[in-house]
């Protein structure tokens, strides 16, 4: 059986990794470790022929909060 646990306070991973020592639990990481926008954007450039830059995101970013939270400057 799998379950996925997300810890909130800091004492409970220790309980589990005690778990672990015992051999009761294992314990894996999951996923990818979290990468930087601009890792990601690096990442998708290199796969693709044509992507946007940096300044062409951040301004379709600000027009869509304007349209979202109205006429505010972001």
């Amino acid at each position: 059986m799998e379950l996925r646990i997300e810890i909130l306070n800091p004492k409970a991973k220790k309980i589990l990794q005690n778990l672990a020592e015992l051999n009761l639990i294992s314990i894996k990481e999951s996923g990818t470790p979290k990468q930087s926008i601009k890792k990601v954007l690096s990442n998708l450039r290199k796969q693709a022929d044509i992507a946007p830059s940096m300044d062409e995101i951040s301004k379709e970013v600000n027009i869509v909060r304007r349209k979202r939270y109205g006429s505010k400057k972001t």
